[in-house]
């Protein structure tokens, strides 16, 4: 955690916040809890008091609240002491996936899939995340770690084996996982490489109600809207019931001539 002055750290674990003051300044007193008979740590921080509206009972107020920081207010009778808390939250999270590795999470490809996963979504710890899914593959090499990979690898600049890994989780993955794959990257705005993909669905497995919704994209793009509608109206017939609802919609909008990819 660190303080309002100039970034002087504390160290982490529970404390407890004691004010005291003279006629000109201020002291903040936190006090490390420790366990009975141990001894205690305490770090003194000095800042300026104000005046403020009274109030009885000791007060903390919180504002300018985010996710890594808060300005907080200590208020009691008619005074207000300002003084900033903020946390390393990725720093935390990190420290926080370790131990779960070290227990329940270390024993699937899943667990060291997921640790992987965030380290990509937040930017951090990459290097270490490249290990954690090498980890879950060796475990079970599925498409969900082969593809995380790839996505590493590309993170880090390595474009060239990234290509290769995501081929090989090309060759892992189900018609349905090649579809929602191809999606994302539709909906991230790389068209071109999602409409690469699309085709290579129906050759996983051609029966599959996510390959007539490839085919429907694909010819929905290239304007021929009664292949299109044909094929949305064979994948809404295979799908789940709680998928249908969905895939109505578009079929409304091919039968209107609407392109369903924009």
């Amino acid at each position: 955690m660190m303080s309002p002055w100039k970034g002087n750290p504390l160290r982490r674990g529970r404390m407890g916040c004691t004010p005291s003051r003279t006629r000109s300044s201020g002291r903040l007193f936190f006090r490390r809890t420790r366990l009975p008979g141990a001894a205690s740590a305490t770090t003194r921080k000095r800042t300026q008091p104000q005046a403020a509206d009274f109030r009885e009972a000791l007060t903390y107020t919180f504002e300018e609240v985010k996710p890594d920081s808060a300005a907080a207010t200590l208020r009691w009778e008619k005074l207000a002491v300002p003084f900033r808390v903020s946390v390393d939250v990725k720093a935390v999270v990190l420290r926080s996936i370790k131990n779960e590795l070290r227990s329940v999470g270390g024993f699937t490809w899943g667990g060291y899939d997921e640790a992987a996963q965030w380290c990509l979504d937040n930017n951090y710890n990459l290097e270490e995340a490249l290990k954690w899914e090498d980890t879950s593959i060796q475990n079970e090499e599925r498409f969900e770690n082969l593809e995380t990979k790839s996505r590493i690898l590309d993170a880090l600049g390595r474009k060239e084996e990234s290509a290769k890994v995501v081929s090989k989780a090309f060759d892992k993955a189900t018609a349905i996982q090649l579809y929602s794959y191809a999606r994302g990257l539709q909906r991230s705005g790389n068209a071109k490489r999602a409409f690469e993909i699309y085709p290579q669905v129906p050759k996983k497995d051609a029966n599959h109600w996510t390959s007539h919704l490839a085919l429907a994209r694909i010819s929905s793009n290239t304007g021929d809207f009664p292949t299109a509608a044909k094929e949305m109206t064979m994948a809404i017939s295979g799908a789940p019931d709680q998928t249908k609802q969905f895939l109505q919609p578009l079929l409304k909008r091919l039968e209107a001539k609407d392109d369903i990819n924009k």
